[in-house]
C-alpha cells in the first residue's frame, strides 16, 4: 500500500465516502475536522481516528 504522500491524486478534494467515513470516526472520537482536507489528509485523520477509536481493527 502507497503511503499517502506518495499519491498521484493525493492533492484532490477527499471522496465523498472518505468524508462520510471521516465524520463518523470524528463524531465517536468527539473531535471536529475540516470539510476540506485533500485525500491524503483525509487517509491519514482516517487513520489516526481508527487507532482512537478502535474501529478498522
Amino acid at each position: 500500500m502507497k503511503d499517502p504522500d506518495d499519491w498521484v491524486t493525493g492533492d484532490e478534494p477527499m471522496t465523498g465516502a472518505q468524508r462520510s467515513y471521516l465524520d463518523t470516526l470524528a463524531r465517536e472520537a468527539g473531535e471536529e475536522l475540516s470539510a476540506d482536507l485533500t485525500k491524503a489528509e483525509a487517509s491519514e485523520h482516517i487513520e489516526r481516528l481508527q487507532a482512537k477509536t478502535g474501529r478498522g481493527q
